[in-house]
C-alpha cells in the first residue's frame, strides 16, 4: 500500500508540475483579418487602439502570454493616452462637444482581464490544439495521483476512528516547508486568478471544452476558477470519507457542501447562462453575495424578465427570512458546514490545517472586531448602494458609490475572501474567512448567540482533559474549557463542525437541538481555599 501511494504521490507531482509549467507553453499573436474581426466583435471606435493593436499581435513572432500581455497592455494604454490629451485640449478650449465625443474611444476595463479576452483568441500551441490531452496530462494525472494517495489510507490508517497521531510533526500540518509551498502556491494562484487572468490563459483553455459543454460558451477565469473548486473538494472530499468513516455526521455533511458546490454554485448557474438566464448561485445569501444589491446586478435582473425577479425575492427572502429562521432551530452549521462553498472547501482541502488555528485570547479579540467591521461595511456600503439605485445619484458626500465598491470588492472580495482566506490555509488553519472575514457569518451569529436552539452540550464528569476538542476547533474555541466545567457551548463564531466531538475519545460533546431554556448556563469556577462553601451552597 505504501508502494501504491509513492506512486500516486508521483503522478501528482508530475500533474502539478505540467499544469504550472503550462502557463509558461505556446505562441500568442493573430492575422490581421482575425483582429479586424475582434476588433469589430468588441465595438472598438478607435482607430489608433486598431494600429497600436496590430503592432502588438499580427506579428509572426514567437511570443509567450507574458510578452504578449505586455504588448496588447502597452496598445491599450497608448490609445487611452492619446484621447486623454484630446479631452484635456479640448477641456482646455471649452470645447465640450468635442470633449465629449472622444470618450466613445477609449476603452474602459482592467488592463490584464481586456488583454486575457485577446489571448483566448490568439493562443495557438499543444494546450490550445490538444485540449483533452493536455487536460489528461494535467488534471488528470493529478486526480489520478491524489487518489492513489488517499484511498489505500482505507487500510493503512487501520481501524475506523480519528487519526491525528504526528500531526504536528509533519512538515505539511505544521507550517514545516511543505505547508509553506502549498502557502506560496495557493497564494500565487489565488493572485493570478483575480489579478492576471491573461498570464493563466493556459489553464482556462484545459477546460474549455467542459464549459463548451455545460454552458455553451468558452471557458473564463471563472469557470476554470469553479470547475478546480469542485474538483478539489471531490478528491479531498474522498479523504474525509475514510478518515471519518466512523461518524455518520461527518459523512453525511461532507456529502451535502459537495452536493451543494456541485450542484447549485458550478452546474446550475452555469446552465442557466445556456438558457440566457442570469448566472446565479441560488444557495449564495447576502451579505456573503456582497454585489446582490449593486445597480448592475439589479438591473441585469430586472431585464430578465420574471425569472430575473423570481431571483431578486428568492436573494431577499432567503437573507431575511430562511437564513434567521434556520439558524434559529439548527444554529448557523446549516449553512456554514452543510450548504456554504467557503465552508466546504475548509472541511476537505482545509481539514489537515484545522490545529493550526489560534486559540488565544487575542485572536478572539481580532476576530470579533475585523468580523463585525467587515459586517459594518458591507452594510454601509448596501445601503449606499440602494440609496444610488433608487435616486441616480452616482456619489454621496463627495464620494464616488462605485468607488466605495471597488474598494470592498478588491480588500475584502479578492483580498480577504480568495488570497487570505484560502491561501492562508497551511499557515493560519482553514476557517481564516470564516472566522475573520465572512459578513454572513457575523450576521448568522448574533442570531446563534442571544436567539437559537442550537449548543453543544458538555458531559464534564467524563472529560479527562486531553485537550483534542480544542486543539482541533477551527474556529479558535478553548472547547476543553467548557468541558471541563459541564458549561454548554453557546458561541457565536461555532460552526457546528462537530469535529470536537468527533475526536473526543469520552463522548463528552453533544450537538444538540432544545429548547432555548437553560441553554447558557454559565459555571463558576472556585480558585483558592477561601471560598465559604456552605454560603456558596445555600446561595444556589
Amino acid at each position: 500500500m505504501k508502494t501504491l501511494q509513492n506512486i500516486g504521490l508521483l503522478l501528482f507531482f508530475i500533474g502539478i508540475s505540467l499544469f504550472t509549467a503550462s502557463i509558461f507553453t505556446g505562441s500568442f499573436n493573430l492575422s490581421k483579418t482575425e483582429l479586424d474581426a475582434y476588433i469589430q466583435e468588441k465595438g472598438y471606435k478607435s482607430e489608433v487602439l486598431a494600429t497600436e493593436l496590430q503592432k502588438a499581435v499580427v506579428t509572426n513572432d514567437h511570443q509567450n502570454i507574458f510578452t504578449f500581455s505586455s504588448r496588447v497592455r502597452k496598445a491599450y494604454a497608448t490609445s487611452n493616452e492619446f484621447y486623454d490629451q484630446l479631452i484635456s485640449k479640448y477641456n482646455s478650449e471649452k470645447n465640450w462637444s468635442q470633449k465629449a465625443a472622444q470618450f466613445q474611444f477609449k476603452t474602459f476595463g482592467k488592463p490584464h482581464s481586456l488583454t486575457f479576452e485577446l489571448a483566448k483568441k490568439a493562443g495557438k500551441g499543444f494546450v490550445q490544439t490538444h485540449k483533452v490531452w493536455a487536460w489528461m496530462l494535467t488534471f488528470g494525472l493529478g486526480i489520478l495521483g491524489a487518489l492513489l494517495f488517499i484511498i489505500p489510507n482505507v487500510v493503512t490508517l487501520g481501524p475506523p476512528g480519528i487519526k491525528n497521531d504526528g500531526v504536528f510533526l509533519n512538515a505539511a500540518t505544521n507550517r514545516g516547508w511543505i505547508g509553506w509551498f502549498a502557502f506560496v502556491f495557493l497564494v500565487t494562484f489565488y493572485v493570478l486568478l483575480y489579478f492576471y487572468p491573461d498570464f493563466i490563459v493556459n489553464w482556462v483553455y484545459l477546460v474549455d471544452g467542459i464549459s463548451e459543454f455545460i454552458s455553451g460558451n468558452a471557458a473564463s477565469q471563472w469557470f476554470l476558477y469553479g470547475f478546480l473548486y469542485c474538483t478539489v473538494m471531490t478528491v479531498m472530499a474522498v479523504r474525509m470519507y475514510i478518515k471519518y468513516r466512523h461518524n455518520k455526521y461527518q459523512i453525511l455533511r461532507t456529502t451535502s457542501v459537495l452536493f451543494f458546490q456541485i450542484v447549485f454554485a458550478f452546474l446550475i448557474p452555469e446552465i442557466l447562462v445556456r438558457f440566457e438566464k442570469p448566472w446565479y448561485d441560488f444557495k449564495n445569501a447576502f451579505p456573503l453575495d456582497y454585489d446582490f444589491f449593486f445597480k448592475w446586478n439589479l438591473d441585469e435582473l430586472l431585464a430578465s424578465g420574471t425569472f430575473g425577479l423570481f431571483i431578486l425575492v428568492w436573494g431577499i427572502v432567503l437573507t431575511l427570512v430562511i437564513v434567521p429562521v434556520m439558524v434559529y432551530f439548527f444554529g448557523k452549521r446549516w449553512y456554514c458546514s452543510w450548504v456554504c462553498g467557503c465552508g466546504g472547501l475548509a472541511e476537505t482541502l482545509g481539514d489537515p490545517y484545522r490545529q493550526l488555528s489560534s486559540k488565544t485570547l487575542l485572536s478572539w479579540r481580532v476576530e470579533r472586531i475585523v468580523i463585525h467591521s467587515v459586517l459594518i461595511f458591507v452594510m454601509v456600503m448596501t445601503g449606499i448602494a440602494l440609496y444610488s439605485f433608487f435616486s441616480g445619484a452616482h456619489q454621496i458626500a463627495g464620494i464616488r458609490t462605485q468607488t466605495i465598491q471597488d474598494i470592498y470588492g478588491f480588500l475584502i472580495g479578492s483580498i480577504f475572501a480568495g488570497v487570505i482566506g484560502t491561501g492562508f490555509y497551511p499557515i493560519f488553519g482553514n476557517r481564516v474567512w470564516c472566522r475573520f472575514g465572512c459578513p454572513l457569518a457575523a450576521y448568522m451569529g448574533f442570531i446563534q448567540r442571544f436567539k437559537s436552539r442550537f449548543r453543544i452540550t458538555t458531559n464534564g464528569g467524563q472529560c479527562i482533559s486531553c485537550g483534542n476538542c480544542s486543539t482541533y476547533c477551527e474556529q479558535g474555541i478553548d472547547v476543553r474549557a467548557y468541558a471541563q466545567k459541564g458549561e454548554n457551548i453557546v458561541r457565536s463564531s461555532c460552526v457546528g463542525c462537530g469535529i470536537c466531538a468527533a475526536v473526543c475519545p469520552r463522548g463528552v460533546l453533544k450537538l444538540e437541538n432544545g429548547p432555548e431554556t437553560g441553554r447558557i448556563n454559565p459555571t463558576e469556577i472556585l480558585l483558592g481555599n477561601n471560598v465559604d462553601l456552605m454560603e456558596l451552597v445555600n446561595k444556589k
